[in-house]
């Protein structure tokens, strides 16, 4: 055991909070030694809040404080290459929040830094390590849905809280890259990551919002063994945030609902007085309030699976890998959305498996027929629905 990691943090905005709130309540041992914002007046506040020694608006200080041995960036998309970059060239640890970068060809760049740069590195992408589902990818991994087919993830909520999200250029994007980039993650991770994604179909617009980006998509995934990954984000969902993901397989199916619908409501006619939960849009009336907000979006269990990784020497759950092959998928969402056509998703880098579509297999009855279905009918009676092998012809028969 170490006497824990000293961190540089770039950002002071609501995931430098959340990361921070989370590091120093979780193992212990592992704190925030340095903090970076671009404004002097956040820098200072947010390390006396946070019982930082230090606090800098000098992005180069910051990463090449000899005081620190990790570099959490926590800023806007268009800054995470150079940070990155400079991180690893100061041979820093460096874990980034999602999205990796604006685009793959920044994600791949930013990949290639920190392992030229030998360090090690982490993605960021909390929501595939919230308790539901982690526990869910035991269960999958363990056979209990078979082979899995599709997988919908959901993320909505009434649109983010800082200017930059907002600007394309600045974010690479809108709804798409801010919240597709979740979903298509947790959609890799049941399915398997070791699947290739080959090509999407996306529709994206904006309908509520006076800018330039969308602010509502959804998106079509298909993998090289047939399975599908549906996405849906919007910017203009009324009531909160509403996380919900559900996973169909050959042998069962698991519904997740993660914030929304977490068995903690209540009511109020004068207001709680304050914060509810992130994207809440007010504190009267129902209210949908969450216990442990950082336990239950995944970053208490994010951040003990990097620490961890860093101290054995191994990979993370997510790396930086996985953040560019996202990247790589919400590019052709993109292109889908401008073409309205199935487009082709680009992988420069490829380290999976190469599999070719995966063939049926069906249980043979008589010597003679497919199984396609059994069912149980009203009256007791089991019925078969079956396809003669030879002739292709689908038949019924009672067991």
């Amino acid at each position: 055991m170490t006497d824990g990691h000293k961190i540089t943090m770039l950002g002071t905005g609501l995931i430098g909070m959340f990361y921070t709130m989370t590091i120093h309540s979780q193992r212990g041992r592992d704190r925030v030694v340095n903090i970076f914002s671009r404004s002097k007046e956040r820098a200072e506040k947010f390390a006396g809040e946070w019982n930082i020694p230090k606090y800098s608006t000098d992005l180069d200080e910051a990463l090449n404080d000899p005081d620190s041995d990790v570099v959490i960036i926590g800023i806007p998309n268009h800054l995470h290459k150079e940070a990155v970059v400079k991180a690893a060239q100061a041979g820093k640890a460096v874990l980034c929040t999602k999205p990796l970068g604006r685009n793959a060809a920044e994600a791949r760049e930013m990949l290639q830094a920190v392992e030229k740069a030998g360090v090690f590195s982490g993605y960021l992408e909390d929501l595939v390590y919230t308790p539901k589902t982690l526990k869910s990818l035991d269960s999958v991994k363990n056979g209990a849905l078979g082979r899995i087919l599709w997988v919908r993830s959901r993320e909505t909520h009434p649109g983010p809280h800082s200017a930059w999200f907002w600007d394309k250029e600045m974010a690479g994007g809108g709804a798409i890259i801010d919240m597709g980039c979740h979903c298509v993650e947790i959609i890799r991770n049941f399915i398997g990551k070791e699947i290739k994604p080959v090509e999407v179909m996306c529709w994206a617009d904006t309908l509520v919002h006076q800018i330039d980006a969308e602010d509502h998509g959804i998106g079509l995934i298909r993998f090289e063994n047939g399975s599908m990954g549906q996405f849906e984000v919007s910017w203009a969902f009324r009531g909160g945030m509403d996380l919900r993901d559900e996973v169909a397989g050959t042998e069962g199916t698991i519904w997740l609902d993660h914030f929304l619908r977490t068995g903690f409501q209540m009511f109020s006619s004068v207001g709680q007085g304050g914060y509810v939960a992130e994207k809440a849009e007010g504190d009267t009336g129902w209210l949908f309030p969450v216990g442990d907000e950082v336990q239950e979006l995944g970053y208490r269990h994010m951040f003990v699976d990097v620490f961890d990784a860093l101290e054995k020497k191994t990979e993370p759950m997510e790396t930086f890998y996985d953040g560019y092959v996202v990247n790589a998928i919400i590019d052709a969402c993109y292109k889908s959305a401008a073409t309205k056509q199935w487009e082709p998703i680009k992988l420069d880098i490829w380290r999976g498996k190469e599999l070719s579509m995966i063939e049926k297999s069906a249980e043979l009855i008589d010597g003679k027929y497919l199984l396609v279905k059994e069912e149980v009918m009203p009256d007791g009676r089991v019925k078969l629905i079956l396809k003669d092998k030879d002739s292709g012809k689908i038949v019924q028969k009672i067991k």
